[in-house]
């Protein structure tokens, strides 16, 4: 399908794994324009002439080149670790200027964070992507501050609807999230890397086991959202009485898997509260410089 390219300069600071899951869903379509995106790192010519190499977009390391184009951009999209997040930011704020969108992919980074270290009302998005954005079947929570114009909202959706599923929420919820999805797909594969050992264990095929087990997690996946039906109810409709799905469960049932998973998912939303308090306290110091 094609697209009218957006009409906005857009840039990464950082380069990483979900920077190019963006880029590769906004520039594979035409969604945006190479032209008008670039990106930036701190130390990493090759990573950025591979990006530049394989979708057109402009890269640099000269300075007066950086600030120029990051002064000019309408998007900025916040790629770096999260220990370096507030040094990052507070390193480019003197560039910035009122309407400019700021885009958040670092996790546990608050928008009033943020603000604080740029010291205003900037408009900013905290979104929370998964892993599987890197293939186009991503999962994002997605946050705007007060600050963000209705148009700015859909420029935004616009961006990660081309990596996946988008779902706003109130910042507030951004933790459960992270134990939800943000950190959900590492409990599948945990699950997976057990099915796929077990059926080596009792004869399969590596391969075999790999691929059937790739392939039922996937069809399970597609048969929740296509029917819209509760899991529960998938469950209960393939879990015929005293047969071997029914023996399956049971075993599942003996072990608590349920309430170890809910343990799992609110023990990675108490985690990323923490790191949240500890990104804090970074961005408190550097907003007393501005």
């Amino acid at each position: 399908m094609s697209h009218t390219p957006l009409q906005v300069n857009i840039g990464f600071i950082g380069a990483g794994s979900m920077a190019e899951a963006i880029l590769r869903g906004l520039i594979a379509p035409g969604i945006a324009d190479p032209d008008r995106v670039f990106a930036l790192n701190r130390q990493n010519d090759e990573r950025l002439a591979e990006l530049r190499n394989k979708y057109g977009i402009r890269t640099t390391r000269m300075p007066e080149e950086r600030d120029r184009l990051i002064s000019e951009a309408d998007i900025l999209v916040l790629g770096m670790k999260p220990k370096d997040a507030a040094a990052g930011i507070a390193d480019i704020r003197h560039l910035l200027h009122p309407g400019q969108l700021i885009v958040s992919l670092v996790a546990g980074f608050s928008i009033g964070a943020m603000e604080r270290i740029v010291g205003g009302a900037q408009p900013i998005v905290r979104t929370m992507p998964n892993t599987s954005s890197t293939i186009g079947l991503g999962a994002t929570g997605i946050s705007f501050s007060s600050a963000v114009t209705a148009e700015q909202k859909e420029t935004c959706l616009t961006l990660f609807r081309a990596i996946g599923e988008v779902t706003v929420i109130g910042e507030e919820s951004f933790d459960i999230l992270t134990g939800v999805s943000g950190s959900g797909p590492a409990y599948l594969y945990y699950v997976m890397e057990a099915m796929i050992n077990a059926g080596v264990e009792g004869g399969l095929s590596e391969e075999a086991a790999r691929l059937l087990t790739a392939q039922t997690v996937l069809g399970a996946a597609q048969m929740v959202k296509t029917t819209n039906e509760w899991p529960g109810e998938l469950r209960r409709k393939v879990t015929s009485p005293n047969g071997t799905t029914q023996a399956a469960i049971e075993v599942l049932e003996s072990g608590q898997v349920g309430d170890t998973v809910a343990r799992a998912v609110k023990r990675a939303a108490e985690r990323s509260r923490e790191i949240s308090d500890s990104l804090a306290e970074q961005a408190e110091q550097y907003g007393k410089q501005v």
